[in-house]
C-alpha cells in the first residue's frame, strides 16, 4: 500500500482551504459578484472531481507504468456526477451512490 496519495490529499486541502475559509475570515463576502461566489463555492468539489476522475482512470500496469483503465470505477464517478447534478449539489448522496455501486458490483464478482 502506498501513501503517496495521502500527501496529495493534504496538499489539495492546503491549497483549497483558504478559499473555503474565506467566508469566515472576510466579513461582507456575500457582497461579491455572483460569479465570484460561485467560483469560490465550487473550488473544493472541482478538486475532488479531478482527483476522483484521475484515480478511477489511471492505474499502473504490470510493468509499473501508468495505463488507462475503464472499469466500474469510472462508471461510479459518472454515477456520482449524475446524482449530484440531479439532486442539486448533494455531494454526499452522489458519493454514497458511487461507492454503493462499486461495492455491489465487486461483491457480485463482476468488477
Amino acid at each position: 500500500m502506498s501513501t503517496d496519495l495521502v500527501w496529495l490529499a493534504l496538499l489539495m486541502a492546503a491549497v483549497t482551504y483558504p478559499s473555503r475559509a474565506l467566508p469566515l475570515l472576510a466579513p461582507g463576502i456575500e457582497r461579491l459578484p455572483a460569479p465570484v461566489l460561485a467560483y469560490l463555492r465550487l473550488i473544493g468539489p472541482g478538486c475532488l472531481a479531478a482527483l476522483a476522475a484521475v484515480n478511477a482512470v489511471i492505474v499502473k500496469d504490470a510493468t509499473g507504468r501508468p495505463a488507462i483503465h475503464l472499469g466500474i470505477e469510472i462508471v461510479a464517478v459518472l454515477l456520482c456526477v449524475a446524482v449530484v447534478i440531479w439532486r442539486r449539489d448533494r455531494l454526499l448522496l452522489g458519493l454514497v451512490a458511487g461507492i454503493g455501486l462499486v461495492i455491489v458490483v465487486r461483491a457480485a464478482g463482476l468488477g
